[in-house]
């Protein structure tokens, strides 16, 4: 079963909640979710799976298809520094250089798709 995708107000509220330092677990979480969506949709492939435990993960970038057990190509990192990824405070090499990062795989490298567009 497809999860339900978030729509676009109640995404952008919950990133500006959580800009503005308003934004509670809820809000984190939604935040989260959304903008892995908005990832997902901008760099669409199933390369690529992108981790923000505990709230969410999505897969992205085209190329080969990953179908069983842990994939090649795997990003993990908190939601904080996935959010100042997202919204530019935090460049990809510096995240990766400071160990924010997890990223495996020859394809496990996300500085051509973030800062996401039209956040």
């Amino acid at each position: 079963m497809a999860r339900a995708k978030i729509p676009d107000d109640d995404g952008r509220a919950a990133l500006a909640a959580v800009r503005a330092g308003e934004g509670a677990r809820p809000q984190l979480a939604t935040a989260v979710r959304y903008t892995l969506q908005r990832l997902a949709e901008q760099a669409e492939g199933n390369t690529v799976e992108v981790r923000v435990p505990p709230f969410g993960a999505t897969q992205c970038i085209a190329g080969p298809r990953h179908t069983r057990g842990t994939p090649p190509n795997v990003v993990e990192t908190d939601a904080a520094t996935w959010l100042q990824l997202v919204d530019g405070r935090l460049s990809w090499r510096q995240a990766v250089a400071e160990s924010r990062v997890s990223a495996s795989g020859q394809r496990a490298d996300l500085a051509a798709v973030l800062p996401l567009a039209g956040l």
